[in-house]
């Protein structure tokens, strides 16, 4: 007698994606509290790259971990560029491109973390993603725009004038809400035995 075929659950509404996409939506939401507290928080104190390598890490699906974060990125944004002066709205739109690219080299690098997701991993992947999304955007200001010289003096001049941004912001952002994430995943993974499903690799 044949068994009756099951049909097979889909990773984008099992719950442990839904989870996942819980903790992205979160993201939007904190990132335009950022924006419009005014200072209230440290500028770039925000959990997208978090969001990035852990969505990298934990989604099964590889295209919803890039396209997940970077979603909830362009949700955030469509908000923010309305609240731009119009003076202010071409300077921005030129750089967002670049934001994007780091944020999906971010989950590209929770890839590695796949099946690997320990203490010292996590946190040097943490502090590399942070301080590739500083190099790389400052780096791109440099380059693009009339800021500064284009000269060593010059590159060296936007990097320091982003180093606070960094650390105050990007670095001990990334790493806390890394921890926040990943341990949180942690604890409910040993609480609903559903989330504890093996990436696909």
């Amino acid at each position: 007698m044949s068994q009756p075929a099951r049909s097979p659950q889909s990773p984008l509404v099992s719950p442990r994606t839904l989870v996942l996409l819980g903790m992205i939506a979160f993201t939007v939401i904190y990132r335009l509290l950022v924006h419009y507290a005014a200072g209230g928080m440290p500028y770039n104190f925000t959990p997208v790259e978090a969001m990035a390598l852990f969505g990298g890490a934990y989604f099964a699906d590889r295209k919803l971990a890039i396209g997940a974060p970077l979603v909830a990125m362009a949700c955030a944004d469509l908000v923010i560029a309305f609240s731009l002066p119009a003076s202010q709205v071409s300077d921005w739109l030129m750089v967002v491109p670049v934001i994007y690219a780091c944020v999906a080299l971010t989950a590209f690098a929770g890839f590695a973390l796949r099946g690997r997701v320990r203490v010292w991993n996590t946190l040097l992947a943490a502090i590399g993603s942070a301080t590739g999304f500083y190099l790389v955007t400052n780096f791109f200001t440099w380059a693009t725009t009339a800021m500064y010289p284009h000269t060593l003096a010059g590159l060296g001049a936007c990097f320091v004038a982003g180093w606070p941004f960094y650390q105050h912001g990007t670095l001990p952002g990334t790493l806390l809400w890394s921890a926040i994430l990943f341990g949180g995943f942690a604890l409910l993974s040993r609480r609903w035995t559903l989330l504890r499903l093996t990436t696909a690799h």
